[in-house]
């Protein structure tokens, strides 16, 4: 089979931290892009892509006769829109549960018989759990400690149990993003310490000997391209960790301290967050031969560069930054 050349990509949650950059990007390849999100973060993120292969659709996706429009039509679908990470999750357990679980199954049913060929959900590295492997393989068994991980884990299990002939499946098992992006995200570990290195000039590090992958926000967006290129025979039911450097907490810090001169006091705080694991991306390597190129000192550098240059304004304490803030001030429900 030849590999997939889809004219229309939906993407779900595409005016978040990774969808912001990855709709340009399939822009500048020649897709058609169908963005399905809430935009609670702004409703002006594409302002700089006028192309009439864009469509916007400012919706939920638990509005099942919304998503079955947005769908009709379309070649692939990037499954990106979620409640995303623990503490947003647990800000509200049963609204995380109603976008990132409810939701799911109608989701696939409504790509599935609107003739999406291809089907691209972000799920999380945070499905491993804690584990003492020294790589964590995608064959690993799953073992998620929050709701928010189970009920990424169990998404997956849907979703295999939805693929079949003409309705190909990949996972992609995201580790934690970094680095400057057009819709930022200011509560994600790397670019954390980074803000408050620079705008505090203190690194504050909950516990530090917890193993956390990291992936540049460029490089994630070029990975779904690349999955959307692909043959069928590569992608189709397989599931791909997304990761580059296996960093812990605390060499992170000293990334971050290194970047901005080096004299930054850090404080070392107890913390009740047992997530470790140092996960294999070998198989996205071997199976794609996609390598990622962007470091978290490439991350860190833009970071500071987009502070020093004023590119984000009120970056302490601005909600647009932060999910939780954000989700609290729109009571999102």
């Amino acid at each position: 089979m030849t590999a997939l050349r889809t004219p229309t990509v939906v993407v779900t949650g595409g005016a978040g931290y990774v969808g912001s950059e990855l709709v340009p990007h399939l822009l500048g390849l020649g897709y058609r892009v169908r963005v399905l999100d809430l935009y609670l973060y702004g409703e002006d993120v594409f302002a700089a892509e006028s192309c009439d292969r864009l469509e916007q659709w400012k919706g939920d996706i638990r509005d099942v006769a919304l998503v079955r429009e947005v769908m009709a039509g379309a070649n692939a679908v990037i499954h990106l829109a979620c409640i995303s990470n623990d503490p947003s999750y647990d800000l509200d357990p049963e609204l995380g549960r109603s976008i990132n679980y409810d939701a799911f199954d109608p989701l696939v049913r409504a790509a599935k018989s609107g003739g999406v060929r291809r089907f691209i959900y972000a799920s999380s590295s945070s499905v491993y759990g804690v584990r003492s492997e020294p790589n964590v393989t995608e064959e690993i068994p799953l073992a998620p400690l929050t709701d928010y991980s189970k009920y990424k884990a169990e998404c997956e299990t849907l979703l295999v149990a939805a693929r079949s002939p003409g309705f190909e499946t990949v996972i992609v098992r995201p580790s934690t993003v970094c680095g400057y992006g057009r819709r930022l995200r200011l509560d994600l570990v790397v670019n954390i310490l980074t803000n408050h290195a620079y705008h505090n000039r203190i690194l504050k590090v909950f516990g530090g000997t917890q193993l956390r992958p990291n992936i540049h926000i460029r490089d994630m967006v070029e990975l779904y391209a690349n999955l959307l290129q692909q043959p069928s025979e590569v992608v189709d039911g397989e599931i791909f960790n997304a990761g580059f450097e296996n960093r812990t907490v605390l060499e992170l810090a000293s990334i971050v301290n290194r970047n901005l001169g080096g004299d930054i006091p850090l404080e070392i705080l107890d913390t009740d967050d047992r997530r470790s694991y140092h996960v294999s991306s070998d198989k996205m390597r071997r199976r794609l031969g996609f390598e990622p190129r962007f470091t978290i000192d490439d991350a860190v550098a833009e970071l500071v560069s987009a502070f020093a240059e004023g590119r984000v304004p009120d970056a302490m304490d601005n909600p647009i930054y932060y999910n939780i803030r954000r989700m609290k001030q729109v009571e999102l429900h």
